[in-house]
């Protein structure tokens, strides 16, 4: 079954964030308002096929309650995604991402996420080898407007040459980072291009999303098939919730969801990952009420789940 064909119109997804949204974080959106589609964090095919394999198929890591699940790789060599992409399909994924518009230095530096827009060839190459490992799973792309300029004509008509099976576009360059309201009339001409060109190619919208409220008007708006929140998510845990009254947390309610949050990390993590990675986690947690700001300090001057879950029970006896 191919995942895109049988999602609701439109879908939300949420979007894959670099040290966010691991198994423990999408299971958090899970118990509040979950998406219709996950995605992993993105995920070094040449760090897959290293030496350092089992830390980076840390990212593959999985619950049932997160699918359907996407699996997003970065990289450009064909061999890599070849054999990534052929492992990856034999993990219960229900398809395979490349990003191809990471604007990170690095990256870029390296020849993949967003460089790819100026480099077709190569960007040809990486898609046919994941297709070509991905077996039966469909394979999509996440991309931007371009690397330097937009370039959404040219680029975007490449891709849907390419037999994808979806495509999320982001609407800024990669120059651009988040620095200027997303392009998203530019997303609208990518979904005429694709309509123009008469491919089956389901498209979603990214970009400066806050919730489904706000998803629902960019797909009434710009013709998409699913829209994707990134950023929202930290904003608003509930940002999925389709209600006409969405949720509204209290500040307890909050610290709830925060302590499940620090235990579920230390459970699935144990001492493997740094809990410094929760301090990124906090901002969601410890506002909406009177000197949170401060205790915000505290919090991100712990450093094990135990100072945190003992800081989070003083912080209830005060709310």
């Amino acid at each position: 079954m191919n995942i895109w064909k049988s999602l609701p119109r439109p879908f939300f997804a949420l979007a894959p964030l670099e040290g966010v949204t691991d198994t423990v974080f999408r299971q958090i959106v899970v118990s509040t308002a979950r998406p219709d589609i996950f995605f992993t964090e993105f995920t070094s095919a040449e760090g897959f096929c290293s030496e350092g394999k089992d830390h980076v198929a840390q990212n593959f890591l999985f619950s049932e309650k997160e699918t359907p699940i996407i699996a997003q790789l970065w990289g450009k060599d064909p061999d890599m995604l070849y054999r990534t992409a052929g492992a990856v399909s034999a993990m219960g994924f229900a398809g395979i991402d490349v990003n191809m518009g990471c604007p990170v230095r690095e990256v870029l530096k390296t020849g993949c996420g967003a460089a790819m827009i100026d480099t077709p060839d190569v960007a040809r190459e990486a898609i046919a080898a994941v297709k070509k490992g991905a077996g039966t799973l469909p394979v999509s792309i996440k991309t931007r407007l371009g690397n330097k300029t937009i370039v959404t004509e040219r680029w975007i008509t490449f891709l849907l040459e390419q037999g994808i099976d979806a495509l999320t576009i982001h609407g800024r360059t990669a120059k651009e980072l988040s620095r200027v309201p997303a392009h998203w009339d530019e997303i609208g001409k990518a979904v005429a291009i694709r309509d123009r060109m008469r491919v089956p190619t389901v498209i979603i919208g990214n970009g400066d999303v806050t919730d489904a409220k706000d998803a629902m008007q960019k797909h009434k708006s710009y013709g998409v098939d699913g829209v994707m929140i990134g950023r929202g998510i930290f904003q608003n845990l509930w940002a999925f919730d389709r209600a006409p009254n969405p949720h509204q947390a209290t500040p307890k309610e909050l610290i709830d969801i925060l302590e499940t949050h620090v235990r579920l990390f230390y459970e699935t993590w144990g001492d493997g990952k740094s809990f410094a990675t929760m301090r990124k986690f906090f901002k969601i947690y410890v506002n909406g009420f009177h000197g949170a700001t401060d205790w915000r300090v505290k919090f991100m001057a712990t450093n094990t789940a135990e100072e945190a879950l003992a800081l989070a029970k003083e912080l209830r006896t005060c709310l």
